[in-house]
C-alpha cells in the first residue's frame, strides 16, 4: 500500500486478522492492506509462527502490515521477514521506526493537546500517520471515534483514519477527512479477531460507493 496513487480512491486496511478464512474473506472484499497484531496485550494478537502462516496466503499486491507496540528490535526484525510495512503504535522514536529497512507508518492517539503538524515533522520518514482514538493505557483498538475536525487539512503526511469505523459511518468519515486510507478492525467483527464476511463486504462497499459519489 504505497502512499501515493490515484486521487480520490480511499485505500482499505482490515486489521487484526487471526484466521486463514478471514484473510481470504478480507482479500475477496477488496482489501488493499491486511494488519497483523504482534502486541501480546491485544485480543487479536498473533505470534511469529501464526504470522508466518497467515501472511503466506496473502496474494501479491495486498500489503502485509505488522502492528507493534514498543517491541524489541529483535522481534521487529524477525517479523519483518513476513511483512511489507511496519506500523508502530507505542512511544517509538523516529530513529527507532526507521531502523528496520522496511517502510513504516506511525500511529498517533488523538489525546488532548497533540500537535499533529509537529508530529508529522518529527516522523518525517513515515509513509503516513495513522490517527486513532485515545484512551489512557490502550495503544489502539478502542472501537471509539474521535473528533475528526481536529485533523488539519494541510497536514504534511497522508492520513490513515482509524478508530470506531464501521460501514455505517465510514462514508461520513471519508467526506469529512478525505484520508488516504481507512483502517478497521472491530467494526467488521463478530468477536475479537473473528471477522464477519458480510461486514467486510459492507465496509468495502461503503468506501467504494463514497469514492464514486465524490467523482
Amino acid at each position: 500500500m504505497t502512499m501515493t496513487g490515484t486521487a480520490g480512491r480511499t485505500r482499505i486496511k482490515f486489521c487484526g486478522l487471526t484466521r486463514e478464512r478471514d484473510v481470504d474473506d478480507a482479500v475477496a472484499a477488496g482489501a488493499d492492506a491486511l494488519g497483523f497484531v504482534l502486541w501480546p496485550g491485544s485480543r487479536r494478537y498473533v505470534d511469529e509462527d501464526r504470522l508466518a502462516v497467515l501472511t503466506a496466503q496473502v496474494p501479491a499486491f495486498v500489503t502485509r502490515v505488522g502492528l507493534f507496540v514498543d517491541a524489541s528490535p529483535e522481534l521487529v526484525l524477525r517479523a519483518s521477514r513476513h511483512l511489507d510495512l511496519l506500523q508502530f503504535h507505542g512511544d517509538e522514536t523516529p530513529a527507532y521506526c526507521a531502523g528496520f529497512e522496511r517502510p513504516w507508518i506511525k500511529a498517533l492517539r488523538m489525546r488532548d493537546g497533540l500537535d499533529l503538524s509537529a508530529a508529522a515533522d518529527a516522523y518525517d520518514g513515515a509513509q503516513a500517520l495513522l490517527l486513532d482514538a485515545y484512551r489512557p493505557g490502550v495503544p489502539g483498538g478502542t472501537g471509539e471515534t474521535f473528533d475528526w475536525s481536529r485533523i488539519p487539512a494541510s497536514l504534511a503526511k497522508p492520513v490513515i483514519l482509524a478508530g470506531g469505523l464501521t460501514a455505517d459511518n465510514v462514508a461520513d468519515a471519508i467526506v469529512r477527512v478525505r484520508p488516504f486510507a481507512v483502517d478497521v478492525s472491530g467494526g467488521v467483527e463478530i468477536a475479537p479477531g473473528h471477522k464477519d464476511p458480510q461486514r467486510l463486504v459492507a465496509f468495502a462497499h461503503a468506501v467504494n460507493a463514497t469514492d464514486r459519489s465524490r467523482g
